[in-house]
């Protein structure tokens, strides 16, 4: 029986074309900045985002606490939605490393009202920490932040002085549906991290752009927390086959997370969109499914599924290796689930 893994867009693997790139890529040490592949990537990666540079980091966590400790000093304070992955799945390191406290504004989906970036920023007083960084995320929980709404809330932000900072880990995802390309996207922030071992199905690795004297800054930064890598274009391979060849079948993606939200809408349970704008969405089985037994019943058909705190709730990610027949046999696992456990 076949595995279908809808857990996240982490447990892709790389296609065989994309495997044959890592196995021929030209290497050097890349700590002492000689390994071509590595370098490629990177001036690749900031081409695309509209950017001077970009730094090649083992994790997008790394990636945005880099972006934290560059842009800020210990005792400043960052602002950014109650919901961003940044405050909820990052460990705390902005406060635990970076020293920087967080100051959280309320987020409908990923939208921001600019009068709560405004009214969160700390006046100049020797009692208050400093406001040094604004974060937003773009997409979030697969919502799009309307680029309107980038804009009003990255212009609030600049016009106070603050450094932008994007967690834009499935920005490609954002810019697929958006019809723009990334650099659309990424010209509202001054910094940006975006993974490629996600939805572009690299195995390891994330890019965090901007200036060059940001990355030069952020490139000791890295050496600090231990990221530096040496024959990494091994990796970096991967991420530039990812780049040229993984980012419009995304859209496949989107197509399938849309039919099954549909298909679980049909059998009875709660989808939170009407209809999921990238490849990740949330849903609650029907009433009377006790939650605790929902996903090893499903794993026995061969369908996994992630529970947050083992929740209700189910997040549920499309992504390359699921095919359209992986959406039927999950709706047919859920089908014959609900079947045996509902009441």
């Amino acid at each position: 029986m076949r595995t279908v893994d809808l857990r996240s867009d982490t447990v892709t693997l790389p296609p065989p074309a994309m495997r044959r790139a890592m196995s021929i890529a030209e290497l050097g040490d890349d700590v002492f900045g000689e390994d071509p592949t590595v370098r490629a990537l990177e001036a690749r990666s900031a081409e695309m985002l509209g950017k001077e540079a970009a730094l090649f980091v083992p994790s997008g966590t790394m990636g945005n606490l880099l972006a934290t400790m560059t842009h800020t000093r210990p005792g400043d304070e960052l602002i950014c939605g109650r919901a961003m992955h940044t405050f909820s799945a990052e460990a705390g390191g902005a406060a635990r490393i970076a020293g920087v406290s967080t100051q959280l504004v309320p987020q409908h989906r990923a939208q921001i009202d600019p009068a709560d970036i405004a009214a969160a920023i700390r006046r100049d007083d020797p009692h208050c920490p400093h406001t040094g960084l604004l974060w937003v995320e773009q997409p979030q929980n697969g919502w799009i932040m309307p680029l309107d709404n980038l804009e009003a809330v990255t212009t609030v932000g600049r016009e106070h002085g603050l450094a932008v900072h994007m967690d834009g880990a499935r920005i490609f995802n954002a810019a697929v549906t958006l019809e723009v390309p990334a650099n659309e996207i990424a010209r509202h922030a001054d910094t940006i991290m975006f993974c490629i071992s996600k939805g572009l199905a690299a195995p390891v690795g994330s890019l965090l752009v901007g200036s060059a004297d940001f990355v030069r800054r952020a490139r000791r930064n890295r050496k600090v927390l231990g990221g530096g890598m040496r024959q990494a274009g091994v990796l970096a391979a991967a991420g530039l086959f990812a780049l040229d060849h993984m980012i419009a079948r995304l859209a496949d993606d989107h197509i399938n997370a849309r039919r099954l939200a549909e298909g679980l809408r049909d059998r009875g349970w709660r989808i939170d969109r009407d209809v999921p704008e990238t490849n990740i969405f949330f849903a609650e089985p029907p009433a009377g499914m006790p939650s605790s037994e929902l996903a090893p019943r499903l794993e026995e058909h061969g369908v996994l599924i992630f529970q947050p705190n083992g929740s209700p709730t189910v997040r549920l990610v499309t992504h390359y290796g699921i095919e359209a027949s992986d959406i039927n046999q999950a709706l047919d696992a859920v089908a014959a689930v609900t079947r045996s456990i509902v009441v």
